[in-house]
């Protein structure tokens, strides 16, 4: 038996409209699993670093910054005085994940997120076509787990870092935190 051209032409497009909605229905799984975008604008995507490297977490990207967040659990010779030093902070987070050649821009210094107190650096680089690129670390410990956190953007600028750090204090990344407490 022949197909006519006609009923060639409707299956071919039956057939791309199929995979058409396929596509859309994996993007739309995709995008539920990673999360919603929030109402500041901060929308999650694929976390990008493997397992030998950091612990699994969030990523989310804003206007202005990426933020990397994970949980580090069980903090052995930080708990429970926490994040108090430099030292302790290049312990509990490496901000050279993002790039190796980044080097603190001078000391850290205390910061709250939420009711509780951690450590925050600065950190910079030079990129090959000259620009200087900037990060900040925070590790805020909670019992004796730590939150570890990279933002990625101009660090620079303090009114843009506390934009992030109020994201870090947001339900988006809090509810995150505690279902992966709740978790382990």
């Amino acid at each position: 038996m022949k197909l006519s051209r006609q009923t060639l032409t409707y299956l071919a497009w039956a057939a791309m409209q199929a995979a058409a909605l396929g596509g859309v229905a994996w993007f739309a799984d995709r995008q539920m699993k990673l999360g919603y975008t929030d109402a500041a604008g901060w929308r999650p995507f694929t976390w990008p670093f493997s397992a030998d490297e950091a612990p699994p977490g969030k990523a989310y990207s804003g206007d202005e910054h990426d933020i990397y967040v994970w949980l580090k659990l069980g903090l052995k010779g930080d708990c429970p005085e926490g994040i108090a030093t430099d030292e302790a902070l290049e312990r509990a987070i490496d901000v050279r994940l993002l790039d190796p050649r980044f080097v603190p821009v001078g000391p850290g210094e205390r910061v709250r997120v939420t009711d509780v107190y951690g450590r925050t650096r600065v950190y910079v680089h030079r990129r090959h076509n000259g620009a200087l690129r900037y990060a900040e670390a925070v590790a805020v410990p909670y019992n004796c787990d730590l939150v570890t956190a990279i933002i990625d953007g101009d660090a620079r600028d303090p009114a843009k870092r506390k934009l992030a750090r109020e994201f870090l204090e947001s339900n988006t990344v809090q509810v995150g935190v505690i279902k992966a407490l709740e978790g382990r």
